[in-house]
């Protein structure tokens, strides 16, 4: 049997949904509320008591990890799951030798199962060549008609103008977004669907639907001419339309060793899909991210603290730099670093911006650790270096930044998104900070 590693408060934060859920779990960490509480190697439990007359029964697999709660909340982990995890993590939770709760051991039972049908179904099923390529025309099929069909719009697009489209109701995005999803091209549905909301709430509209128009446009002139691209190019354009690649056929195919540096990680939810942006460096200096994604009521996997080096091996996934990646082994950390390195200023990181764009049009997204800046306030935030240049902020926890920095010029890692930057990381004195 494993041995059970206790979570840090830190750990438990760092799997919360967003802060509300933070503070609302600290307001239930306390023993009051709670009773049957246990643990094992495997799962920590509880009832917590809530308005009603029966209380919520909260089941944690710590290994996994996943998290149920037969409260209604849609927030995964809910304040429950981590009002038990912080009780837990302080030791405050009953420990070994309880004899696990009915509903706990019911629920794990009930993962196991699936997970073995799981398993099961994929060795009993054989490898038919013959199948599997007949397979692949058909799904080529359906996504040439499908970039054919995107292309006609992208055209009435232009023809009848973008202030027409912006006066489009959201269904006529999401309609456009379906034929997508249907011809197997999930990649640009998302992207579509995100543009229905994005013409309302940007005041920069204008300019961000003719940028991804016309980023459209290429890609569906370069899936027409994906046999004379390299595999890197290649693996670009499928990340770009939405054909992933297994996990599986990843794994093998390298064994990169750490330790792998934490940079700093990103979540999002859109309501369909939850994802999970980690972006590690190695000792050799290559950056990577590593994305992980589950559905309405599934669980993320656990986040990596900010600052942290972790030994593990590394796989990598065809593309351009930086690379998509996935872990390989188990995670170790061995410690905390007090710097993330030497940064760049805002007109390098441009410059490295433009680069990306030169390699992979379609990506839209560039990590960069800026060095020596400094948070100003104003609309959504301001990032300023010592050369006076600035970039917008987005999607940043302002209030917070700016108690951080008090003003002062300091590292920052974050994503660097159609000239504005996300916050995900910054170096206060000796210590990496997540704001």
């Amino acid at each position: 049997m494993s041995i059970m590693v206790r979570w840090s408060e830190e750990r438990v934060i760092g799997a919360a949904p967003d802060g509300p859920s933070v503070a609302a779990a600290r307001k239930l960490a306390r023993p009051g509320p709670w009773s049957d509480t246990g643990s094992n190697d495997v799962l920590v439990w509880g009832k917590c008591q809530g308005s009603g007359k029966t209380p919520y029964q909260v089941s944690v697999d710590i290994a996994a990890p996943a998290y149920r709660c037969s409260c209604p909340s849609r927030k995964f982990p809910c304040k429950h799951a981590l009002a038990l995890l912080l009780l837990w993590s302080r030791g405050e939770a009953a420990g070994d030798g309880v004899e696990t709760a009915d509903f706990a051991q019911e629920w794990a039972d009930q993962r196991g199962d699936r997970s073995a049908a799981r398993e099961r179904r994929q060795s009993e099923q054989p490898t038919d060549p013959v199948a599997q390529a007949k397979r692949l025309a058909t799904r080529l099929t359906l996504m040439d008609a499908g970039i054919s069909d995107f292309a006609r719009w992208l055209t009435d697009l232009a023809r009848t103008g973008l202030a027409a489209a912006r006066s489009q109701p959201y269904s006529w995005w999401d309609g456009v977004a379906a034929r997508l999803v249907d011809a197997q091209l999930p990649g640009l549905a998302e992207q579509v669907r995100a543009m229905g909301s994005d013409v309302h709430a940007r005041a920069d509209w204008a300019d961000h639907l003719l940028l991804h128009a016309g980023r459209w446009w290429a890609l569906t002139k370069a899936w027409g001419r994906r046999d004379e691209l390299t595999p890197s190019e290649l693996a670009d354009v499928r990340a770009a339309v939405g054909w992933s690649m297994a996990s599986a056929d990843v794994q093998g195919t390298e064994a990169l060793p750490g330790p792998w540096l934490v940079l700093g990680a990103y979540r999002g939810d859109d309501g369909r899909l939850q994802q999970q942006r980690t972006w590690i460096r190695g000792p050799d200096g290559t950056v990577a991210v590593v994305l992980d994604f589950a559905g309405r009521g599934e669980a993320l996997a656990t986040p990596q603290l900010a600052g942290a080096e972790l030994d593990v091996t590394v796989a990598r996934y065809p593309g351009s730099a930086p690379q998509r990646a996935m872990f390989t082994g188990p995670i170790a950390p061995r410690g905390l670093a007090q710097t993330l390195g030497e940064g760049c200023s805002i007109a390098q990181a441009l410059e490295l911006e433009s680069a990306g764009v030169a390699l992979s049009p379609w990506r839209g997204r560039h990590p960069v650790l800026f060095g020596g800046v400094r948070v100003l306030p104003g609309d959504h935030g301001w990032l300023r270096d010592g050369s006076g240049d600035a970039l917008p902020f987005v999607d940043a926890p302002l209030d917070s930044l700016l108690a951080l920095t008090g003003g002062h010029p300091v590292d920052l890692f974050g994503e660097l998104e159609e000239g504005r930057v996300r916050p995900l990381t910054v170096v206060v004195g000796d210590a990496v900070v997540t704001p």
